[in-house]
């Protein structure tokens, strides 16, 4: 039945039949008891272990994805749920997993059948608990596999400085339901809705737990009351001990997921210490069920390649990436790819986008009411309700959205790589927000997003000049695209992108407690001392041998 259920979720069995030992114990260092299933092939001794760590549970269609599916290829897989959940005894405390992931390993090494080396592997916050102990685990640690998350979930919460609302809502909504094996498919479904509705009802923020949950939730709160630079992030930081992670790690990711650019940070520091990591990104969104699957096979290939001493399965190029518009797949030596080059395309007057440099002009304006504020129509989410990839007229057509489009293309152009904004503006409130999204638009008109990223501006961050103007950058999602000809690139400048992220009152109130909001005026300038831009990473077109 068990096999079954493999094939049943698009999974390839191995050769190997698998036995499940149930519930065993694993002591944390304070005393709580966690619990573990332990999955091993029947005729293989001390094979090298995979371990899980989830806050998902361990049985039902998440342990046949981690546990029987790599057993039955010549694995053991011990998965494990985290403390607070599922039978593990102790409060779940989101984000602190290093001193139990320690002591889980500490625990693994002194089994009978431990054969001596393991690996971790696992998506989202499966991928998150291995960076908390990655750097500490020992020699004996071979490999990691990790799809959709990063070593800090700090700057994902608080993007460019806003509040991740609806991510937030719907993961602390999740974890409140998740009762038993089967809950997490019922709970993916109705999450979002909950949080939307939540979103929608006009209370201040630190009510909307209680309104999609039924109650408070601490971790939402204390979200709220703990900005990036708190201490409350500290322990909760991964990002500095990845330079000293050296066994080997295999990273997957989505143009489409919440996590993307600081997975990809994370990919650099790693590059920066002379590893090798492997990198795939898809056309997924976080809790894409494309990835899930194709995640497995990846992560088996990678495993035997580092404790069975068995590359065969292996690519020769370490990136692969999928580039949305070509649809295709590439493989590259490197990220960013060799060759790509910075290609400023200016905003200009009239609506118009070029690389021509913008003549003498005056700004545009619109006017951001935060009740009334500017919707999220597509883009990076966490469990995709929407797609991610949505027709973006609708939204463009808005008195709060300025769209910047170029003439017809003559021929393709191809981005791969990171994307920024460079703007001039001026507000007349200090406390505002900016968001800039790239679309491509066909020739039907239809305007596909692509990417988009966030920047929240308080008091003397970034100053302003005499005029009040003030430049500020913004960081895009990376994109592997390819605009083809007779298409062409817009871009579109905002100042919110609700409920995906909080709007910003104004006032500089606290954004759980605000309750008065207020207009901002805003000014995009275009002009040749202050001139916006959008920085694309554009592929040199090869001539035709």
């Amino acid at each position: 039945m068990r096999r079954l259920g493999v094939t049943a979720l698009g999974l390839r069995n191995g050769p190997h039949r698998v036995t499940v030992e149930r519930d065993l114990a694993v002591p944390a260092a304070d005393g709580v008891t966690l619990l573990a299933d332990r999955y091993a092939p029947v005729d293989v001794d001390g094979a090298p272990v995979v371990l899980v760590r989830s806050p998902y549970g361990r049985r039902g269609p998440f342990g046949l994805m981690c546990g029987q599916a790599f057993a039955s290829h010549g694995f053991q897989a011990v998965v494990q749920s985290v403390r607070g959940g599922f039978g593990s005894g102790g409060v779940f405390e989101a984000l602190d997993e290093r001193e139990d992931g320690l002591a889980t390993i500490e625990w693994l090494r002194s089994q009978p059948w431990f054969g001596g080396t393991f690996a971790m592997h696992g998506p989202s916050y499966l991928g998150y608990v291995q960076w908390a102990v990655a750097a500490d685990a020992g020699p004996e640690l071979k490999a990691l596999s990790m799809q959709v998350t990063a070593s800090t979930f700090r700057d994902a919460v608080n993007v460019g400085g806003t509040f991740a609302l609806e991510s937030a809502l719907i993961w602390v909504d999740l974890t409140a339901r998740m009762k038993n094996s089967l809950s997490g498919i019922t709970t993916g479904i109705m999450s979002p809705r909950r949080a939307r509705r939540a979103t929608l009802s006009g209370r201040p923020i630190a009510e909307l737990d209680r309104l999609a949950t039924g109650a408070q939730q601490r971790f939402f709160q204390d979200l709220l009351v703990n900005g990036p630079d708190t201490p409350f992030w500290d322990k909760r930081d991964f990002s500095p001990t990845v330079s000293k992670v050296t066994a080997p790690v295999n990273m997957t990711g989505g143009w489409y997921d919440i996590f993307l650019p600081w997975q990809m940070k994370d990919y650099a520091a790693l590059r920066a210490a002379g590893r090798r990591p492997y990198l795939t990104i898809g056309p997924w969104f976080h809790a894409d069920q494309r990835m899930m699957r194709g995640s497995v096979a990846d992560s088996i290939a990678w495993f035997r390649a580092h404790l069975l001493d068995d590359p065969s399965g292996l690519r020769e190029n370490p990136v692969r990436l999928y580039i949305t518009g070509a649809d295709e797949w590439r493989e590259f030596p490197d990220w960013p790819v060799p060759g790509m080059r910075e290609e400023r395309w200016h905003l200009r007057p009239g609506g118009a986008l070029s690389t021509a440099a913008p003549p003498e002009s005056e700004p545009d304006a619109y006017r951001y009411d935060p009740n009334h504020p500017t919707p999220f129509l597509g883009g990076p989410t966490l469990l995709g309700e929407t797609r991610p990839s949505t027709d973006q007229r609708r939204l463009e057509r808005r008195r709060d959205v300025l769209t910047y489009t170029s003439e017809v293309l003559d021929d393709d152009l191809e981005i791969i790589g990171p994307v920024t904004a460079d703007l001039h503006i001026r507000s007349n409130r200090e406390h505002t927000d900016f968001v800039v999204r790239l679309c491509d638009v066909d020739p039907d008109g239809v305007s596909l997003n692509l990417c988009e990223g966030m920047r929240r501006l308080v008091p003397g961050t970034p100053e302003a000049g005499a005029d009040g103007v003030r430049r500020v950058a913004v960081e895009l999602w990376p994109a592997g695209h390819r605009f083809r000809r007779g298409h062409r690139v817009r871009v579109q400048v905002a100042s919110g992108a609700y409920p995906r992220v909080a709007r910003n009152p104004g006032t500089g109130a606290p954004i759980g407690t605000a309750t008065e909001m207020l207009t901002a005026d805003q000014e995009i300038f275009h002009d040749p001392g202050r001139p916006s831009a959008v920085v694309l990473p554009v592929v040199p077109r090869h001539p035709a041998a």
